[in-house]
């Protein structure tokens, strides 16, 4: 598998190898070995399945207690993924990156504890699986608004649909972080 660094150094691109031939293909989503030793050591405890449809946006999520780190790939369709470095401490505080998983490209991409994460389905519609390295705690939950104007993501196809909790979402300075 290849792993690439992106913008913020502890989120991963990861373009697995893939075995292909007129039957189909095969590849590894998940192996602990291979990728501890590309420096992504996890113990993952939780399998999540989204199924939304175009235009829906779910996030900025992530748990205040129980922090989650999550491994994301789109199974089907296509989405716009993004991480949002929330930890207080780092030097990249506030600052996003942002992906285009799809089915097709079978990419995947690691979001460590410590961001927020949210996606916007770009297909008819998309299904999205992610490893968690926590469970979830609904308690615990937490997300900032995704029109956040100071973190300016540029979230394409229109106005999204959004869920209630989502549209109340407070703005990064108002919302609770990690240190």
């Amino acid at each position: 598998m290849k792993v690439t660094p992106s913008a913020i150094p502890d989120v991963f691109l990861i373009e697995p190898r893939v075995f292909s031939d007129e039957r189909g293909f095969l590849f590894e989503s998940w192996n602990e070995r291979r990728f501890a030793e590309a420096g992504i050591a996890a113990r993952f405890v939780q399998d999540n399945h989204s199924h939304s449809l175009q235009g829906v946006l779910r996030g900025l999520h992530y748990q205040i207690v129980c922090p989650q780190g999550k491994l994301v790939r789109a199974v089907s369709g296509e989405i716009y993924d993004v991480a949002v470095d929330i930890r207080g401490s780092s030097a990249t505080f506030g600052k996003w990156v942002a992906f285009r998983l799809s089915a097709a490209s079978r990419q995947m991409v690691w979001i460590p504890a410590g961001f927020a994460h949210g996606f916007m389905v770009l297909s008819q519609s998309a299904d999205v699986i992610y490893k968690t390295t926590d469970f979830y705690a609904p308690e615990h939950e937490r997300a900032i608004a995704w029109n956040d104007p100071e973190l300016a993501i540029p979230w394409p196809g229109g106005t999204p649909r959004v869920s209630p909790k989502d549209a109340r979402a407070p703005r990064l300075p108002e919302a609770e972080l990690f240190p």
